[in-house]
């Protein structure tokens, strides 16, 4: 197996993303290799769609390597991100007696990723956690950098902690088995990478052109380039600032309007990925109402999230609705929404100076 890491360097925890086909397979060897003795138990949380085409290979690996390893199938649709879901993670933390030596592993999506990590965190106050994410969205973004947490009727993620995990393991096989959808809606997270910081990812996604839009038409070169890009941008901004006291906010880029757009119009109705899509087209509009970036920046942003096939019109929400839920946001402080904004391909800052008159506008031009 050709595996390469990319390290998050937290100074209290640091731990590896080792990406690379087949790297499943190795699960167990990897956890062993973090110190974990045989006889270790180990909870498995996946969904049934998950499970069926990679648990038997996950339990396998884990048991071969000496681990006292089972499973527990979970709902894991965006609306089942709840704390009910995360307590029946609890019940069976309980059942199965995890210790404080004990971990859990997280394979799936971002919601199964999410919810597991954070019943990691609340269970036993604090056991280990390795994320195994199957969706190029979790792979990208939700797998790295220890938020973990559950939705509330008002907003998204507004419960939840920082809960680093011991280990994040990519195997990029495994979205052979992902919905186009669902692989469109992961290419947003990398997308945005390549807008804040990363002026050759971004380039290199437009010369791609439609490839971005189906695992099928991308190269393994290119798939295997586009996680170690990604997972690498997202541990230096993660090492940097951990628990998002600063410059960590700029991942939040397409997130503060996405988040609107998943609240108002039902989770589940757009994808994730699709409603950061969305939120990244407004941003860049705010951004050039204020005059922060150009219209040819905007107009290279619009292209590669078509060429990715993912939405471009704003959804019929009213806007006062919008500005509302808006101040529910996670990021508000003192009353004023903060906005990650372009300044150019590579570059954002965040504002908290920006008018309703402004958001009204961008909106609009995004219908």
């Amino acid at each position: 197996m050709d595996l390469q890491t990319i390290r998050v360097e937290l100074q209290a925890s640091p731990y590896p993303v080792i990406i690379g086909s087949a790297a499943l397979l190795s699960l167990g060897d990897q956890i062993r290799g973090l110190g974990f003795k045989a006889g270790t138990k180990v909870l498995l949380v996946t969904n049934a769609v998950v499970e069926a085409h990679y648990g038997t290979t996950a339990l396998q690996s884990l048991s071969e390597a000496g681990l006292d390893a089972s499973t527990l199938v979970i709902e894991a649709g965006e609306d089942q991100k709840t704390p009910a879901t995360v307590g029946l993670i609890h019940d069976a933390a309980f059942a199965r007696r995890l210790e404080r030596g004990s971990l859990i592993v997280a394979l799936g999506g971002g919601v199964v990723g999410d919810m597991a990590g954070f019943a990691a965190a609340t269970w036993l106050r604090g056991i280990a956690v390795v994320q195994v994410p199957t969706t190029l969205l979790a792979m990208v973004d939700a797998a790295i950098g220890g938020k973990t947490g559950v939705n509330h009727p008002g907003g998204k993620n507004l419960i939840g902690a920082f809960h680093q995990p011991r280990l994040v393991l990519i195997d990029p096989s495994s979205l052979a088995t992902l919905p186009e959808r669902e692989f469109r809606a992961g290419m947003a997270e990398v997308i945005k990478y390549g807008v804040i910081g990363d002026s050759e990812l971004l380039a290199d996604l437009e010369a791609s052109g439609a490839q971005l839009a189906s695992l099928n038409t991308l190269s393994a070169e290119l798939l295997q380039r586009i996680l170690v890009r990604s997972a690498a941008a997202k541990a230096k901004v993660v090492a940097a600032d951990e628990h998002e006291g600063g410059l960590r906010a700029i991942l939040n880029y397409g997130h503060t309007l996405g988040h609107v757009v998943e609240t108002l119009c039902g989770y589940g109705t757009y994808l994730h990925g699709e409603a950061v899509g969305l939120g990244m087209l407004a941003a860049g509009e705010i951004s050039l109402a204020m005059g922060l970036w150009s219209a040819s920046d905007q107009a290279r942003q619009r292209a590669v999230i078509a060429a990715a096939g993912l939405p471009l019109a704003w959804p019929a929400l009213d806007p006062d609705a919008v500005l509302a839920c808006l101040q529910g946001d996670k990021k508000v402080r003192e009353g004023q929404v903060r906005f990650v904004l372009p300044t150019g391909i590579g570059r954002v800052e965040i504002r908290s100076d920006v008018s309703e008159a402004t958001i009204r506008s961008a909106l609009a031009s995004c219908a």
